[in-house]
């Protein structure tokens, strides 16, 4: 086996440090945050090897202090579009014929820079830029980062460790080639570790990449870019531009070299790349990998038999960790009469010793949410259920954006089951509830299964065995990741690989080698060593 000849190292998941008060990591880490609101840093473009700036600039701000510029990036054009593509493709021929354990070598320092010198620097970043608290920095730009980088090269040895059977005088090979042409990875503002491996689980299998970070993200995807420049990754190999989605768009999916899209965003953008996708498709040297995780409506299912305790804690870490822009963040949750008073005090007593503030402040265990354009969107639909007789606000529904774009936690409680806010994705701290009678059980389940267009995640929270089982088999197709007796969020890489299928992607599972299966393309080689000299076979032989 490969992996046994060149000893590589077996993946162990990377331990979650805790930043308790007084810890070594908390100072750390405190530190990081400091230097980085004391200095405004140049963001370039990174194209071919080189840092490329523009001179027309954009700023970051920490979405919890809008009046405060972390740092500027420079905008690129069509221009640097094509640049990147040149170098990737430059940069192709010589990075796809390296040997295999080199690549490697690359990504496993990564992470251990990440793990070590690194690792303040972008949770820190993560949490100024992105608006993350210290834990939830930890767990993805650290963890969940690191954990992807070097599960990809384990998982990468089993996909070449497979190979065919050998006749008697024949050797069978199958050799897993890179794309015919470069991958455009286009990564979202959610996860830090989406973004980076979005970018380089493609670029590990020996691609090369053109990769176009969101904007509100950058500030986080420079410390990547300096990590894998630091850890030996070729001029090329991964190029990272500041462009205007549909400027990019127009020119790389015109490309006749385009070999696959990695996508992490919405739902709408998603389906209209891959129709521009399917309309040019005449143009592209070989049919192009599409692969994206989308939306998601996930759901938590509360069956009568289920800890109230045990509900209500689920709903507060799923729902509003990360102030509920994970995709996986539970949205829509369906509680039974007879357990709701007790989920609901709980759910109320929880929430209102939540504090919401900067990510500076430890305490704080909300932040701000992204954008103004999500804080206002989020405060129409807030809105909108204060105005409406047959929805109650039982938690939460205030917000205030005039220093950050803070939203509280806010818990609807509908009368319909198909009201706005359980249909519509949100990505952002408000959950939805549906009481139902616990007899209906069977009838939820259907709603659930038929509420939104997206299979993403969803929960199951219940003492009774048959009940689990009945709720695993009858939403089989409601969700790519379901989970029994836990929140619907916190997949772990090499655990619970993510990824969802209907409206919310291609569910090609990221951390896992399914994933990595899409950016190659295999190639049987049979070698006869004694090849027949004569064409004749023995049937044909007179009686």
């Amino acid at each position: 086996m490969l992996k046994g000849f060149f000893n590589v190292p077996e993946p162990v998941n990377e331990p979650v440090l805790n930043y308790a008060p007084g810890s070594a990591e908390r100072t750390a880490l405190k530190a990081a945050l400091e230097a980085g609101r004391a200095q405004q840093i140049d963001i370039p473009l990174y194209i071919g090897g080189e840092e490329v700036r523009t001179g027309k600039t954009l700023e970051v701000r920490p979405p919890h202090n809008h009046q405060h510029v972390l740092a500027t990036y420079h905008e690129g054009d069509a221009s640097h579009v094509h640049a990147a593509i040149d170098a990737a493709l430059a940069a192709k021929e010589q990075w796809e014929t390296m040997p295999w354990e080199q690549r490697a070598a690359i990504f496993l320092k990564a992470a251990d820079l990440l793990a070590g010198p690194y690792r303040a620097k972008i949770n820190a970043a993560t949490m100024l830029g992105q608006s993350k608290n210290a834990y939830q920095a930890e767990i993805d730009a650290a963890c969940e980062f690191i954990d992807f980088l070097r599960y990809n090269v384990h998982f990468m040895t089993q996909i070449y460790a497979e190979q065919p059977q050998s006749a008697k005088g024949v050797w069978n090979r199958l050799e897993q080639r890179p794309l015919e042409g470069f991958v455009f990875a286009i990564t979202p503002f959610n996860f830090t570790a989406i973004a980076g491996n979005l970018c380089a689980a493609p670029a590990l299998m020996g691609n090369v990449v053109v990769w176009k970070p969101a904007p509100t993200q950058i500030y986080a995807a420079n410390v990547i870019m300096q990590v894998f420049i630091e850890a030996g990754l070729p001029a090329g190999v991964i190029n990272m531009i500041s462009v205007d989605g549909p400027v990019a768009g127009d020119i790389i999916f015109s490309h006749p070299q385009f070999a696959g899209l990695h996508f992490t965003g919405s739902t709408h953008v998603f389906q209209h790349l891959w129709k521009t996708i399917g309309n040019n498709i005449n143009l592209y040297k070989s049919y192009p990998r599409i692969v994206g995780e989308t939306g998601g409506k996930d759901f938590v299912l509360a069956h009568p038999s289920a800890n109230a305790e045990v509900v209500s804690v689920a709903l507060t870490r799923g729902a509003f960790e990360y102030q509920g822009q994970k995709c996986s963040a539970a949205s829509r949750a369906y509680i039974p009469a007879s357990l709701w008073p007790a989920v609901k005090e709980k759910l109320q007593r929880d929430l209102a010793g939540i504090k919401v503030g900067p990510v500076e402040n430890f305490e704080n265990f909300v932040n701000a949410v992204i954008t103004e354009a999500s804080f206002d969107k989020l405060a129409k639909y807030i809105d909108e259920a204060k105005a409406n007789p047959e929805v109650e606000i039982i938690a939460g529904g205030t917000y205030d954006k005039s220093v950050g774009y803070f939203v509280d936690p806010t818990v609807i409680q509908v009368q319909d089951p198909y009201y706005v806010t359980m249909c519509e994705e949100l990505f952002g701290p408000v959950l939805t509830v549906y009481v139902y009678e616990d007899e209906q059980f069977e009838e939820v389940m259907n709603i659930i299964d038929n509420t939104s267009p997206y299979a993403l995640t969803g929960s199951i929270l219940s003492q009774n065995r048959y009940a689990i089982a009945r709720a695993t088999y009858r939403l089989r197709n409601a969700a790519g990741n379901f989970y029994v007796n836990d929140k619907p969020t916190g997949a772990v890489v090499g655990q619970q690989p993510f990824g969802g299928a209907r409206g919310s992607g291609t569910n090609d599972k990221a951390g896992s080698m399914l994933n990595l299966l899409r950016w190659v393309s295999p190639r049987t080689i049979k070698e006869t060593f004694d090849p027949p000299k004569d064409y004749t076979y023995p049937f044909l032989g007179k009686e």
